[in-house]
């Protein structure tokens, strides 16, 4: 792994995992599916040519629900990917299996991407930090940023502030975007107090779970405890907005199908596709009329988007609607619709950064029932993750992390 062109080695002989939606030079990428054979990648794809670069050991690859097209890795034929805090529920997706792997203790990282959550809600259902960074921060798979909206943001999961933000740091130094302030290395609190807009119910104005509202106001009481002002908020985005990210979601299914189609040939077996993902592309085929109009819609979120930072430093919302499901409640066995609405209504919190670009981190927070951890999301104006990483460490520092030993006898 040391011989990648640009490689600083600010994490040299770090054991670690890259997400199986990426390609490593001489591994293969599944991309979570059957529907073809996974072939060995000649080169190393962008996201693992900066991951890679800081010197990590690439042990292997890590599950991920096909395509990364699911809040949860679970399957029709194959295993799930079981959550290590309670092994009878989700460990959430797409970035499911680099979650596990390090919130077992496995590895102290793992690569993940998250194109409407899916670094934060994995890390939200088990316990870790997981950074979504501003758009173009890091750089991006192929083609994502010719895609009419760049939803998918590369990144890791760590179990601490400081593991994410000195990776944050070595990213960027490997290269950075010029557009984009530098973050540089953030390694604690920041002085200032800020003012923190609090938001307490999803996009349509509906509560949470209790557990998950009860983690948000302890949290909210650590912050206020150190001098911040809590304000409440809203979510400031267009309800429609959510079925335009369906519709949208939907088309990029189809399009990973395409693209697959077209390389593999006859090797690619549409009737091997998981129930979800062509229920997807069914979605989408029977609304594509629509398409166009979602689009610019979606486009015009980022302005939205920022203004809800005219009167707050930071927004303090769940992650995630409700805590980490059984295994089998978002599972493949069940008519498309229902389980599109699930989902739908599990992640409301989280796709608006994708869709705007702005950064927004998870980070565990208190414990729940059946053992699971708790967690919050901070998020902040497009190239603030300085003044995220800030708070992430004065969270952390005034109300230490929940251990997945903290339970063991």
């Amino acid at each position: 792994d040391h011989d990648r062109p640009g490689s600083n080695l600010s994490f040299s002989g770090v054991p670690a995992f890259v997400k199986d939606d990426t390609d490593v030079r001489g591994l293969p990428s599944g991309h979570g599916s059957l529907a073809f054979p996974a072939r060995a990648a000649r080169n190393d794809g962008p996201a693992a040519r900066q991951f890679l670069g800081q010197g990590f050991v690439a042990l292997g690859k890590t599950r991920l629900p096909e395509f990364g097209l699911s809040a949860t890795t679970e399957y029709a034929t194959l295993p799930p990917v079981r959550n290590p805090w309670n092994r009878e529920h989700s460990a959430g997706g797409s970035s499911g299996g680099s979650a596990a792997l390090v919130a077992s203790g496995a590895v102290p990282i793992a690569h993940g991407s998250d194109g409407g959550g899916s670094i934060r809600i994995p890390a939200a259902v088990t316990g870790l930090v997981g950074l979504k960074a501003t758009r173009r921060r890091l750089l991006d798979r192929p083609g994502a940023r010719q895609a009419p909206v760049n939803l998918i943001s590369e990144g890791v999961l760590t179990r601490s502030v400081r593991d994410t933000a000195h990776y944050l740091a070595a990213a960027e130094r490997f290269q950075a975007d010029p557009r984009l302030a530098p973050a540089g290395l953030v390694e604690g609190p920041g002085e200032r107090r800020l003012r923190i807009g609090v938001i307490e119910q999803d996009v349509f104005e509906r509560p949470v779970h209790p557990e998950c509202a009860a983690v948000l106001g302890s949290a909210a009481d650590v912050l206020a405890g150190q001098g911040h002002e809590m304000i409440e908020a809203r979510l400031g985005i267009d309800a429609r907005s959510t079925e335009d990210f369906k519709l949208y979601w939907a088309f990029g299914a189809a399009g990973m199908c395409g693209v697959l189609a077209a390389s593999h040939g006859l090797r690619f077996s549409y009737g091997r596709l998981e129930p979800f993902t062509r229920g997807l592309v069914r979605y989408v085929g029977r609304r594509a009329a629509r398409l166009v109009a979602a689009i610019r819609r979606l486009r015009r979120e980022g302005e939205r988007y920022e203004a809800q930072f005219t009167n707050v430093d930071v927004l303090l919302s769940p992650v995630l609607a409700h805590p980490a499901p059984l295994l089998g409640e978002l599972g493949a066995g069940q008519p498309f619709a229902d389980l599109f609405a699930k989902l739908t209504d599990y992640v409301t919190f989280t796709p608006i950064n994708n869709v705007s670009g702005g950064p927004a981190i998870a980070l565990p927070h208190g414990m729940m029932a059946a053992g699971l951890p708790g967690s919050v999301q901070l998020a902040a104006r497009r190239g603030g993750e300085r003044t995220l990483l800030r708070l992430a460490y004065e969270l952390e520092a005034a109300s230490p992390f929940p251990r997945i030993t903290d339970g063991e006898s």
